[in-house]
């Protein structure tokens, strides 16, 4: 199979290859996601085989418009979420809801009597969905545990053969996954945080918590990116939590093996090394978040780089968002100064 670069304006391709039950990866303000038609178990099926996910790794359903929520969620529930419906859909909010009895298929949940949805704020794919009628599962793009997809090369670089085609809409907005609320609990709760925070959150609902526990092994995560190893390269992620170590740093892994650095430019330009061992975060934490998977990426096509340094954030908002994605690719790796 040869995977097609789909144009936005040809979505009748897409929907296509979605009637016949193939995947095809579809452009979102977060990151690429890998579609499939949510009620066709089959269908289903080919997105864990092509990413090579955990089967007990939910999925999220993608919608074009909050009233199709409804056509399986359970209605119940419906006065809280709307709140955040209205405030933000389409955006890059995730909302866990309890559905219907045997709404959608056990490979859609997880086994799991909650669902994920989300509405995307991007007009190709909503007007795909719309048109196809059906909500679209949509993890991420990409080969499972590897860096995610923003750009349609990459989900290629990662599936080519593997799915249908790709609809090209150029770079992802925002860059990471969207925040994920859990609204089947008493005390609604993120379970992903992401571009839309707490304190956005907050505003809305009034009362939301975080969690924080570790998904045990014999657990089945409610929301993608709670259990398995997430956005790791072949190379050794090091997060550098404070700028001035970034010249020790160096000094200490560029001795062990060929090191690249994932910064912004005022940190980059204190270098001399080589352009091809430095990716840039752009000039801020908003730049820093839209880059940090290209990044990762870039880093992951040079087999000689066994060491990434790359700069991190303190604080709340979208910087929780930033250190969750680069804690899971790091394995939790900080650099401590005069450590060896």
């Amino acid at each position: 199979m040869n995977s097609e670069l789909i144009s936005k304006d040809n979505l009748d391709l897409a929907i296509k290859f979605l009637d016949e039950g193939q995947l095809v990866a579809f452009p979102t303000e977060t990151v690429y996601g890998l579609g499939a038609d949510a009620t066709n178990v089959e269908a289903v099926k080919k997105v864990y085989q092509a990413k090579g996910r955990p089967s007990d790794n939910p999925l999220i359903s993608h919608v074009s418009s909050p009233e199709m929520v409804w056509n399986y969620a359970d209605p119940s529930y419906k006065e809280q979420a709307t709140k955040l419906m209205k405030k933000f859909w389409p955006a890059p909010l995730t909302i866990i809801l309890p559905i219907q009895k045997d709404a959608l298929s056990k490979n859609v949940t997880g086994g799991l009597s909650t669902a994920a949805f989300r509405m995307p704020d991007n007009q190709a794919t909503l007007d795909l969905i719309a048109k196809f009628k059906k909500p679209l599962v949509g993890p991420s793009a990409n080969t499972s545990g590897k860096p995610s997809p923003t750009t349609p090369q990459h989900v290629l670089h990662d599936l080519q053969g593997k799915i249908a085609g790709v609809i090209d809409d150029g770079p992802c907005k925002i860059g990471v996954e969207s925040t994920v609320i859990d609204l089947s609990v008493d005390i609604p709760t993120i379970l992903r945080p992401g571009f839309i925070t707490y304190g956005d959150l907050v505003e809305v609902l009034g009362q939301v918590s975080s969690d924080h526990h570790k998904v045990s092994q014999d657990e089945v995560p409610k929301a993608p990116g709670m259990k398995y190893k997430h956005y790791a390269p072949n190379a050794q992620v090091i997060i550098i939590d404070d700028v001035a170590d970034f010249d020790e740093a160096y000094a200490e892994f560029s001795k062990k093996g060929t090191t690249g650095l994932l910064a912004t430019d005022s940190v980059l330009k204190n270098f001399s090394l080589a352009d091809e061992l430095k990716y840039s975060l752009g000039k801020n934490l908003a730049t820093s978040l839209k880059e940090l998977f290209s990044g990762l990426r870039y880093f992951d096509n040079m087999e000689a780089v066994k060491f990434i340094l790359a700069q991190g954030y303190s604080g709340d908002g979208i910087a929780g968002a930033y250190m969750n994605r680069l804690n899971k690719s790091a394995g939790q790796v900080h650099y401590k100064k005069g450590e060896k």
